[in-house]
């Protein structure tokens, strides 16, 4: 099959993740809970890949490094761990249901309120722009957040110039699941206070990797309770991270292709863009050349191109191209309802193509020979 649904999840490896995670199996030790030479052998990777992730995202300091099992979890930690009663954030319309659905709990319990800031038009290329943020703040706004990039469409937010603009007191967390890997984020640069980051993506790791990364402006409450491995003694959790936000086992094979995907990633990532916009850019061009396709994407180094048929729902066309051709990609409203709203697509939503730095121009080719053969069914 040819996978172009990289943006679900990273279809191919490199070799040292496949490595790492294949000793990490054989060791069967437990990172944290134990002295003997294999727990603090493993406890030690863990502590690497910490400092990896602090460096690669240019992040505040390692203890501030918390491992979980995807963006998600990342994300409900940063969004209940930090709002309190009264709170008002402000999200843009591009957010993953992975930020909007804690918002929504929230504002449903009468915990806080939040308003979404729009596109800047309603034509296929809009972003969202400071000053559209900037006019909904209010005296109590506690967080603004902000994708690093759409996971629709693969449109980047000006996120630097958006933190700018924000008064001094007002948290800024960026949803890094896309974004993680194919741009260069830097934390204390960007002045991003907290950022998620979905390890299997575009940092190269397995399903069940994931990380919060938080300044020390921040002060998370814990959403899970149990054991660290530390203060055993005392019945309530750690009061210092990443033991507070960390309760049980860590997944220490996920944690390890973290690591080597980091790796990976920091030492090829202008090379890694370059492919990905090449790619980005050919498809695109391929797709100006057939009728009854509509596209919702530019050139970008996230490697997402999204488009519709005319005539056909995109969940339909996606089954197509897999069942018939073999060709893997996504359908559907891609667990980002107010940015197909935006769009205007969604009633049928869109096929998205993702690429990783793995694919090439040939797959490209069957790919659009498919959606000329379908467009002349």
């Amino acid at each position: 099959m040819i996978y172009f649904d990289n943006a679900a999840t990273g279809g191919r490896k490199p070799d040292q993740v496949l490595t790492a995670v294949s000793s990490s199996i054989r060791v069967c030790a437990n990172p944290g809970r134990g002295g003997h030479k294999l727990a603090l052998s493993c406890a030690n990777t863990v502590q690497n890949c910490r400092n990896a992730l602090c460096e690669f995202f240019n992040a505040y300091s390692f203890d501030r490094v918390v491992f979980t099992k995807n963006c998600t979890e990342a994300l409900n930690i940063a969004i209940l761990g930090t709002l309190k009663q009264g709170d008002h954030v402000i999200v843009s319309c591009m957010e993953h249901n992975s930020v909007l659905r804690p918002l929504e709990y929230l504002k449903k319990s009468g915990v806080i309120t939040y308003d979404v800031c729009p596109l800047e038009d309603d034509g296929r290329w809009a972003n969202v722009t400071p000053q559209a943020v900037r006019t909904l703040l209010r005296p109590n706004t506690k967080l603004v957040a902000i994708t690093a990039a759409s996971n629709v469409n693969g449109t980047i937010p000006p996120i630097g110039e958006i933190r700018k603009m924000l008064p001094e007191n007002v948290l800024f967390l960026c949803d890094a699941a896309q974004g993680a890997g194919h741009l260069s984020l830097k934390m204390q640069g960007a002045g991003i206070d907290l950022m998620t980051v979905a390890g299997h993506k575009g940092m190269l790791g397995i399903q069940g990797s994931g990380a919060l990364l938080f300044s020390e402006r921040v002060d998370l409450s814990p959403i899970l309770y149990g054991g660290t491995g530390s203060m055993s003694i005392s019945l309530d959790m750690p009061d210092f991270y990443p033991d507070g936000l960390e309760a049980g086992t860590l997944s220490y094979p996920a944690v390890c292709s973290l690591l080597e995907g980091t790796r990976y990633v920091g030492i090829r990532l202008p090379q890694i863009q370059a492919q990905l916009l090449s790619l980005t850019n050919y498809l695109l061009d391929g797709l100006q050349e057939l009728r009854d396709y509509t596209v919702y994407s530019q050139p970008n180094v996230c490697g997402i191109v999204s488009f519709k048929h005319d005539f056909l729902q995109s969940e339909y066309l996606a089954g197509v191209l897999s069942t018939k051709y073999d060709i893997a990609t996504r359908g559907g409203l891609h667990c980002a309802p107010l940015m197909h709203e935006a769009l205007g697509t969604l009633d049928n939503g869109l096929v998205r193509v993702s690429f990783s730095h793995y694919n090439n121009e040939r797959e490209i080719d069957v790919l659009l020979q498919a959606l000329r053969e379908i467009q002349q069914a």
